[in-house]
């Protein structure tokens, strides 16, 4: 019982914490409402759970014998989250969805893939909970924090379409965009330096 609430508390503390993949969707439930950001929260949510199994089952060995791979996914990684950052903070505040950059299933999925916090909470999650020679374990934690992760992710929706009714002008909407638009380039571009230094 005591492993289950490991596993647990580990998935919702990795999938509930501030990052990328979330200010992306606060800001989406904020401009387009829970419903028109599922897609995101499931591309997301599925992308995590893939990532996690490919590292769980096998590449976490290929990391450990290659170090800087990790650092040339940051790169990339950090890049795709400033051009997600740009999307959010240029977009118009008037909901034409037609008009706008929703985030799509695609776009969620391959967040997590180049995303180095989802990365680091695979590689931590998977030698936390992995025995050796019995994959057992691994595909239960795989299965709690599909679970875990897709849940965190809807409330971060939630609380996007929740906090619309306080941003109720234009201007205020624009704010808020590039407010969390400039969070996601600022925090990507941290990510970017620390690799050079």
């Amino acid at each position: 019982m005591s492993l289950l609430i490991a596993m647990f508390s580990f998935s919702l503390t990795m999938s509930i914490s501030p990052g990328p993949v979330n200010m992306i969707i606060i800001s989406s439930g904020m401009n387009y409402g829970v419903r028109k950001t599922l897609p995101f929260v499931s591309g997301g949510t599925i992308g995590f759970t893939l990532l996690l199994l490919f590292i769980g089952l096998g590449f976490s060995q290929v990391i450990n014998s290659y170090p800087s791979f990790l650092k040339y996914l940051t790169v990339v990684g950090s890049s795709f989250i400033i051009y997600m950052g740009y999307l959010i903070a240029t977009s118009d505040p008037e909901l034409d969805i037609e008009k706008q950059h929703q985030p799509t299933f695609l776009q969620g999925f391959i967040l997590q893939w180049l995303n180095p916090k989802a990365w680091i909470a695979c590689l931590a999650g998977a030698s936390l909970f992995s025995v050796p020679n019995s994959s057992k374990e691994f595909l239960l934690f795989s299965l709690i924090y599909f679970v875990v992760c897709y849940l965190s992710l809807f409330c971060w929706s939630v609380l996007g379409d929740k906090s619309a009714k306080l941003l109720n002008s234009k201007f205020k909407l624009k704010l808020f965009n590039l407010s969390m638009g400039g969070a996601l380039i600022v925090t990507a571009s941290y990510l970017l330096y620390s690799q050079f230094n």
